[in-house]
């Protein structure tokens, strides 16, 4: 069975919290203690020790002022907001519109020398097309709610996947053959993505491959991800984003890549799969 793909964020939650409960060990206070010296309920201390709930930079200053461990809150608050970062929910990182997340993945790029990406309902955003991803994104802001900047939006996405013509990166791209038959934006937007796919399969960079509909499946389909060299793993879910981080999961993303690729068709074969998917659209 599939494992939580936020699990990662747990973890980083739950290390904030044990730390939190050694510095109180190690002043020798009971959590009763704690919570007289914070003006807290002592229920607040059980929920920051046990992950329930998150600690604020203040609440983490209190506690090591009451545990006379003031020396440690810097690090601590470090390590919280990098937990916080593990599991963001997209209207948190979409609340102000689409165009500064667009640009926000641009240092992230940058850096990237390899590139791993599985799409199992779109087509992968560095491969996009105009019209493609502003039906995209529209139909994103629509449903949630977000301030429309979809123009603005597109327009960084387009500037961003400029990094895909590049010297210094490499892409490795599967997607499965129901992302070339889903309508985002009507068959004449769909009829001139998968044209732009097979214009980007001539790329030395680019590694296209399309895991058909026929193929026996030994691997079962998942959310789209992206691995970033191997340090770090991006899941897009319905609600949130997920950066996974902890070396044993990114391996896990890594090898479920791995038993992808196996199932994907190259070159030619992809490219009748791509021309087949444009001739269903009539």
């Amino acid at each position: 069975m599939p494992t939580s793909p936020s699990s990662s964020a747990h973890a980083a939650r739950r290390a904030v919290a044990n730390r939190l409960r050694e510095i109180r060990r190690d002043a020798g206070l009971s959590a009763k203690q704690v919570a007289e010296l914070t003006g807290w309920y002592q229920s607040k201390v059980s929920r920051l020790e046990n992950a329930v709930t998150p600690p604020s930079d203040e609440d983490v200053r209190a506690w090591c002022r009451a545990c006379n461990a003031d020396g440690m809150a810097a690090d601590l608050i470090a390590a919280t907001r990098s937990a916080d970062s593990a599991y963001i929910e997209w209207r948190r990182l979409q609340r102000t519109g689409l165009r500064r997340l667009q640009e926000s993945y641009i240092p992230l790029f940058d850096r990237t020398r390899v590139f791993r990406i599985y799409c199992s309902n779109v087509v992968p955003g560095l491969l996009q097309t105009d019209g493609y991803a502003t039906a995209l994104l529209g139909s994103i802001a629509a449903f949630r709610e977000t301030p429309n900047d979809v123009s603005a939006a597109v327009a960084a996405r387009m500037e961003r996947s400029q990094v895909i013509r590049e010297g210094g990166h490499r892409f490795v791209l599967l997607v499965e053959e129901a992302v070339l038959r889903h309508r985002v934006g009507g068959a004449e937007v769909m009829a001139g993505q998968l044209g732009y796919l097979l214009s980007i399969m001539a790329l030395p960079s680019v590694s296209l491959g399309v895991i058909p509909f026929s193929a026996d499946r030994r691997m079962w389909m998942l959310e789209t991800f992206s691995v970033y060299d191997e340090e770090q793993a991006q899941v897009e879910l319905l609600t949130a984003q997920v950066n996974v981080t902890a070396p044993s999961e990114v391996a896990q993303y890594l090898k479920a890549f791995g038993e992808f690729s196996k199932l994907a068709v190259y070159g030619a074969p992809a490219r009748a799969c791509i021309t087949a998917a444009i001739d269903a659209l009539g």
